[in-house]
């Protein structure tokens, strides 16, 4: 293995991968654009029309992007495994506490989410840990659906505690 390799990943990795990942998200937009119609209808451009254009342009911004990163080879590195490995403790954990919160809630995700940061990753005492993580949703449930009267995504032990 090469050096740089044993770093972490090269920076024209990464470009191409992002370029082609970009590329496809522009051909997604086209074909759906070309599903709803791009065409001109009796009152005005239908639901793609302008969809269409913006995927067109994504995938040609992709394409020059692609075609800037083969040339280059410099050799540069993206990150250090290590630093990757920082980015993706908040990451990893922050994808979680979304995609959990259809099922749990704001509140009981946001008291999980602020705890694992607080305590695993910032080393906070328990104490200081359970009463920030208790006390910022119920915080917020205060200010939100009893001030402004404004609800957010509850979950079953709200439901059960009928709040």
């Amino acid at each position: 293995m090469t050096e740089r390799s044993e770093r972490g990943p090269a920076h024209k990795t990464l470009e191409i991968g992002m370029a082609l990942l970009i590329g496809v998200f522009g051909l997604v937009v086209i074909l759906g654009s070309l599903k709803a119609g791009i065409n001109w209808g009796a009152e005005g451009p239908r639901a793609g029309f302008f969809p269409f254009y913006i995927g067109a342009a994504i995938v040609v911004a992709s394409a020059i992007n692609l075609w800037h990163a083969q040339r280059d080879d410099d050799g540069r590195l993206f990150a250090e495994w290590g630093q990757l490995r920082q980015v993706m403790s908040v990451v990893v954990p922050t994808a979680i506490y979304v995609g959990s919160m259809p099922f749990i809630g704001l509140y009981v995700a946001s008291m999980v989410f602020i705890a694992w940061f607080m305590r695993w990753l910032g080393h906070y005492r328990w104490l200081t840990t359970i009463a920030v993580a208790v006390g910022m949703p119920v915080l917020t449930y205060l200010v939100f659906e009893r001030w402004f009267l404004v609800p957010l995504p509850k979950g079953p032990l709200e439901e059960w505690l009928g709040l």
